[in-house]
């Protein structure tokens, strides 16, 4: 069984790690992380889930002090569809080998020709329009637009490129002005193409490319990834990948994070302007509430290794690993143990995290827990904090340890199968050692032979 379903999944894993669009897609999101994070770390300054927070800072930093650190989450969370054209354009540059930067410029500015630009608004005298670009268009929903466009726009500049269609300078000319007269024809046939397309879609009932794509493909790929079985398909496939050796999350999030991304920038959207949250599936509930100490949940496993196992190969590892674990770093317990290829692990490996995600998304529509504000918080928070952290609720930290209490229950008998074969593996080394200690050559002399 094992040996097929290795067959099945290697080369599925091999092709997605090496697509180039796919790869693309999930670097450009990575572009945009490390900004996410820290326009969170404001957010959460300004809304801290502590009761009395904003009055006590408000007798020293005077009235809608928050709007200060708003305004930096603002320019990460609320340009994010900006943030991911220029990042998908970029990498997708480098995979197919092309000019990197000119091809985030020219993702850029073909994403801006198709966004509508005469904003309605209330005026003095009535409905009036301005010229201007409304975060609604490089936010969220212009995500999946975003990807479209970087890719054609990238993949259009490279084929116009190699054709020839460049400019070319005499001997002599610096560098940097051959490449920029270079990219001049490849970059004109991007932006003429995208400016038919625009004209093309005021002829249309969806009158922009935005309403057509959030219409068509962004809304129903959102409500199908906002889902319990689709959310089930996702923790299945991310951890048999990682039984398998292979870093299942970043095989899977080519696929899934696009959709997952946006539910979460939507509950932080609802969070900033004091609405309800929509989302139960956003990237802080996978990582906070659904695994603990990496894929399979592991650091369930390691208290286990440690509480209740006799070999010393187990417990000794167990030592090793309980600090990565409580950061969600795994890979010692994956390969050292190891998981990879263990059939005595996978039930527990796989079943942990899939009855965490189970019941934590029953316990979230009861109002048990809270939903996730959508704050991005580092994947190597430690559970306790990432739940009260990312939700605003003491009782979602508690429910955090009491889900890693149910995973060392889940792993014991398992771990225990395991410690068992280890310690009789030792013993039977021990008395190996013991009999070539007690053989002597003392009384052996030539005769004999």
């Amino acid at each position: 069984m094992l040996a097929s379903l290795e067959k099945v999944l290697m080369p599925i894993a091999d092709r997605l790690g090496k697509n180039k669009v796919l790869v693309a897609i999930r670097d450009g999101f990575l572009i945009s992380t490390p900004l996410l994070i820290v326009g969170s770390i404001f957010l959460l300054i300004a809304n801290f889930p502590v009761p009395g927070w904003s009055e006590f800072w408000t007798k020293y930093l005077g009235v809608d002090w928050e709007l200060w650190f708003i305004n930096v989450s603002r320019a990460t969370f609320n340009i994010i569809g900006l943030l991911t054209c220029v990042g998908t354009g970029y990498a997708y540059s480098r995979e197919i080998k092309g000019d990197k930067i000119q091809g985030a410029v020219v993702a850029l500015v073909a994403f801006i020709i198709l966004m509508p630009t005469r904003i309605p608004f209330e005026g003095v005298d009535g409905p009036a329009t301005m010229n201007a670009l409304g975060f609604e268009y490089v936010g969220s929903n212009g995500i999946f637009l975003a990807l479209i466009i970087s890719l054609t726009s990238v993949s259009v500049f490279n084929w116009a490129y190699r054709k020839g269609w460049t400019i070319k300078m005499p001997e002599g000319v610096p560098p940097a002005v051959c490449d920029s007269f270079a990219a001049l024809i490849p970059s004109a046939i991007v932006i003429g193409l995208f400016f038919f397309i625009r004209i093309g879609f005021e002829f249309t009932p969806f009158e922009t490319a935005h309403n057509f794509i959030y219409t068509v493909l962004q809304a129903p790929l959102q409500g199908v990834g906002n889902t319990l079985v689709a959310q089930i398909v996702y923790s299945i496939v991310c951890t048999l990948f990682w039984f398998f050796g292979i870093n299942g999350p970043a095989v899977a999030n080519t696929v899934f994070a696009p959709i997952t991304k946006i539910l979460t920038i939507e509950n932080l959207e609802a969070f900033q302007a004091g609405l309800p949250l929509p989302n139960i599936f956003t990237d802080p509930f996978s990582n906070f509430f659904t695994g603990f100490g990496g894929g399979g949940s592991t650091l369930s496993l390691v208290i286990v290794m440690l509480l209740f196992c006799k070999s010393k190969r187990i417990n000794q590892l167990g030592k090793l690993s309980i600090v990565p674990g409580i950061f969600g770093i795994n890979e010692p317990i994956i390969f050292g143990l190891p998981i990879v290829l263990n059939p005595v692990l996978i039930v527990p490996f796989i079943g942990v995290p899939l009855i965490n995600l189970i019941l934590s998304t029953f316990a979230t529509k009861a109002g048990i827990i809270p939903y996730t504000t959508g704050v991005s918080l580092p994947w190597t928070t430690p559970i306790g904090f990432s739940g009260y952290l990312s939700t605003g609720s003491l009782f979602a930290g508690l429910w955090q340890i009491g889900l890693l209490v149910l995973g060392c229950v889940i792993y014991y008998p398992f771990i225990k199968m395991l410690d068992k074969q280890y310690l009789k593996d030792e013993e039977d080394a021990k008395n190996n050692l013991q009999e070539e200690e007690d053989i002597s050559f003392e009384d052996l002399s030539f005769d004999d032979f």
